[in-house]
């Protein structure tokens, strides 16, 4: 059996490091909506989804274990900042690709809710 209490954990952490800001959705008026083109929207839901597959990724990541890892300082530092530019770029191409279709279904539903 999964024990979920690690991920209400993991939430709790995260959401503790969000601004106070982002958790006020009422912020976002059907003015400031109107305003953005289909474009700009679209953009910002793949940023999203972009985001997210990152965040997967990384998680992922922290899963596995490579043996007999260099203990080096330097040269783990460059296979860390070459790892996570490769999640990042590897994100970005499944969210251009439409792989999972999150940015579309996202982006649908803010144009409903919104009536844009």
């Amino acid at each position: 059996m999964m024990d979920l209490s690690s991920i209400s954990n993991y939430y709790n952490s995260v959401a503790t490091k969000v601004p106070a800001s982002a958790n006020n959705i009422s912020q976002l008026s059907d003015a400031d909506m109107k305003e953005k083109t289909d474009d700009e929207l679209m953009e910002v839901c793949k940023e999203f989804e972009s985001y997210l597959l990152e965040q997967v990724f990384k998680e992922m990541d922290k899963t596995t274990s490579i043996f007999g890892e260099d203990e080096d300082s330097t040269s783990s530092q460059m296979v860390d900042y070459f790892k996570e530019t490769t999640i990042a770029e590897l994100a970005s191409q499944s969210t251009e690709q439409n792989s999972l279709g999150l940015a579309q279904m996202l982006y649908e539903q803010m144009k409903r809710n919104y009536n844009i």
